[in-house]
């Protein structure tokens, strides 16, 4: 698998930020998406090369109620 890139990176940080703004546990959120209890945590590790699809940033994006544009830079990385 390659290395977290700097969009997947930047992604990640703002669910974790939104994730946390409503209070939003890792395995609260976990359990709305239907995945392990370790796979947020894994994600927003730096020590593990997960990382959300752009699917799963879609439905992350309905469950904390915002667009999926929040979790995207403005311009390119």
């Amino acid at each position: 698998m390659k290395p977290v890139s700097a969009i997947d990176r930047y992604a990640i940080k703002k669910v974790k930020q939104r994730r946390e703004e409503l209070g939003y546990s890792q395995l609260d959120l976990s359990y709305e998406l239907d995945v392990s209890s370790s796979y947020i945590g894994q994600v927003e590790s730096e020590n593990y090369k997960t990382r959300y699809s752009l699917e799963r940033l879609n439905q992350i994006a309905k469950i904390l109620k915002c667009s999926v544009r929040e979790f995207l830079p403005d311009k390119p990385l």
